[in-house]
């Protein structure tokens, strides 16, 4: 509880700088909607590859290195997400991977962490979350040359039930970056309207057993790796 006091602290000036930025661009948005009459939540822009994404529920994401054990479209919360189970191959590691993608142009993310939360509890019968910190991994952009990198902002922490402990990865998928951070997708998505694009996403939980009550720094680099598999495969097929 400490190291979160601590962590939400050090956040508070850049989540006020969020803050108002959102507010100049709510009033910057708001003029020419006014003006016209064509107000952007009546008329939202479309996104593209919004097919492809809707169909990340039916089949899932193929992984290099990893195989596909079991991968069916489940409950969490109010949404359909793509539960799929991994083994990575020439190695006994498995993995959980939960995908829930934008639905549609009015689609946001909210609170896919606390329906994740929710989920675990009803499956395992409890989801204590200990050890929690944000994370940071970098990916290599697809489309462009090799050196170019883009940042993922996630969420890490150990989740204990009654029968596994996890190691879990968190965040947002975007076209060039990621975030834990609805807030950060919003901003990102308000930019990209003014140049009459849309900024889709979809949102990941990866889930690593590792053994009970132990810390969950020792699963970091299976974790790492996955998850910088999954975000490049997000935006070299689906983004």
């Amino acid at each position: 509880m400490t190291s979160l006091s601590k962590f939400f602290k050090g956040q508070q000036w850049s989540q006020l700088a969020v803050l108002i930025l959102l507010l100049v661009l709510l009033a910057a948005g708001a003029v020419p909607g006014y003006l016209t009459g064509k107000w952007s939540w009546k008329q939202p822009l479309p996104v593209i590859k919004l097919k492809e994404l809707k169909n990340i529920r039916k089949v899932g994401l193929s992984l290099p290195g990893w195989q596909t054990i079991k991968q069916s479209e489940s409950q969490i919360g109010e949404h359909q997400w793509s539960l799929q189970i991994l083994k990575q191959e020439k190695s006994a590691i498995e993995a959980i991977l939960l995908l829930l993608p934008q639905n549609g142009p009015r689609d946001q993310p909210e609170i896919e962490w606390t329906d994740v939360n929710g989920w675990g509890k009803l499956t395992w019968g409890k989801w204590d979350i200990a050890q929690y910190r944000p994370a940071e991994f970098t990916v290599k952009q697809p489309t462009l040359q090799s050196n170019t990198t883009k940042k993922v902002a996630a969420r890490f922490f150990r989740a204990t039930t009654q029968q596994q402990t996890f190691a879990v990865l968190q965040w947002y998928a975007m076209p060039d970056s990621g975030t834990s951070l609805p807030v950060n997708w919003f901003v990102a998505d308000q930019l990209a309207q003014w140049q009459k694009k849309r900024v889709p996403w979809v949102a990941v939980s990866i889930l690593i057993p590792m053994e009970p009550f132990g810390q969950a720094e020792t699963s970091w680099p299976q974790l790492q790796s996955l998850g910088e598999t999954v975000q490049t495969a997000l935006m070299a097929k689906i983004l």
